[in-house]
């Protein structure tokens, strides 16, 4: 039928593999950046607060830039809107990497988070409006997928530049970026947001969307995403294989990259089930399996043992990715940028708000095992609000 997307290997269309390629290339060049940004602001003489700054003034400026994204995304498309915030973020990338003082690393560090903002919600908007809903779980499972390998092979090449020069990961992020930008208005040649059927499927209004049950249980599980798997998870983790287990921090990093291979390899398989199984089920289980890994971490005995609670988080985590996002699109009938921009808003909410709160909590008397609850306790709580949701399949009508 003209104008529908071709069949591909994985039966998804070309948008969802191009849009998932892309993610990978982006996440190498944010990864880049992980072991060197620290190290970089440090050489400005700078205490460790205002490091921390450079690091969460990214993510404050996506939350501040939140609001703006589904206007822009309506006046120039998602097509034009993903290549616009990738080439903002390329070029105040590497003007950051040329940076001759603190305050000017900080400020182009933290402009690159509009564009940011800008390219995720128009890609995740693309994304859902590129595929029916019987195929929105294993659309987000491959597009998940792509940010997590990238996003694990980044900090090793990181590694690799910052041995010769402390901005050459700055230059190659911008530049990857830059890539990306053209690489999608190259491979997709027009944005066919609602046109998975042949028509145009008018938005849902945003006043309908959050009295949403499934909107609202999703919007709960991505700030339980962004407080523990974003934020808390990060922080948190290092401290205990280096403080209580007395390992060193390369154990943090087999850890992590352990991990990260379990809940890639779950992400198909889930994707999978939530198309099928229902977004509420998986919802559910994200909520459970997290929530019970994240108690049993502070009383790992040994590294192995943290691994495996590790692992089993990111077996609930790839569910955590997915659903929701699933979740998010069949509230919004599609894709459509406001209703996914505030979604992306309370991720990156819980990310801001995560590290610190349980930071501060873990250097009370309630210790790590208090800070660990608290984001046990958030990952719960999406899997009681996603228990409301309705029992249906994605195959039926207005399906959650």
């Amino acid at each position: 039928m003209p104008g529908l997307p071709r069949p591909r290997p994985l039966g998804l269309p070309r948008e969802v593999l191009i849009l998932s390629a892309s993610g990978f290339f982006v996440a190498v060049g944010f990864g880049v950046m992980v072991p060197v940004l620290p190290v970089f602001a440090q050489q400005f003489g700078v205490n460790t607060l205002q490091i921390g700054l450079v690091i969460s003034g990214f993510s404050l400026m996506r939350l501040v830039a939140g609001p703006f994204t589904g206007w822009i995304i309506r006046a120039i498309g998602e097509r034009l809107a993903i290549a616009l915030g990738m080439f903002w973020v390329g070029v105040t990338t590497a003007v950051a990497g040329a940076a001759t003082s603190y305050e000017g690393l900080l400020l182009w560090r933290a402009l690159s988070g509009i564009g940011s903002a800008v390219f995720t919600v128009a890609a995740i908007s693309l994304l859902l409006s590129s595929v029916p809903m019987e195929k929105r779980g294993q659309a987000s499972g491959l597009y998940q997928g792509g940010f997590l390998l990238g996003g694990m092979a980044g900090p090793a090449i990181g590694g690799l530049l910052g041995a010769f020069s402390l901005a050459a990961p700055f230059y190659f992020y911008g530049a990857s970026m830059l890539v990306a930008g053209v690489f999608i208005l190259v491979m997709i040649r027009q944005a066919r947001a609602g046109t998975v059927t042949g028509e145009l499927r008018k938005p849902r209004p945003m006043r309908e969307v959050v009295r949403d049950v499934g909107y609202q249980a999703a919007c709960v599980s991505g700030f339980g995403q962004g407080w523990q798997s974003f934020g808390a998870r990060s922080a948190l983790v290092p401290l205990l294989v280096v403080g209580s287990l007395g390992l060193t921090s390369n154990w943090t990093g087999i850890a992590f990259s352990i991990a990260a291979v379990a809940q890639s390899l779950a992400l198909l398989p889930v994707g999978r089930a939530v198309d099928t199984v229902g977004r509420r089920p998986l919802m559910i289980a994200a909520g459970v399996i997290t929530g019970a890994a994240t108690l049993t971490m502070p009383f790992a005995p040994n590294i192995w043992v943290l691994i495996g609670a590790l692992c089993v988080y990111g077996v609930g985590a790839s569910m955590q990715g997915t659903a929701p996002t699933a979740a998010v699109g069949d509230a919004a009938r599609g894709g459509s940028g406001t209703p996914i921009a505030v979604f992306s808003m309370t991720t990156d909410l819980g990310a801001i708000m995560g590290p610190l709160i349980a930071g501060a909590i873990a250097d009370t008397a309630w210790g790590m095992p208090g800070a660990f609850a608290l984001g046990a306790a958030i990952l719960f709580l999406g899997a009681v609000y996603a228990s409301f949701m309705p029992r249906r399949l994605p195959s039926a009508p207005d399906a959650l």
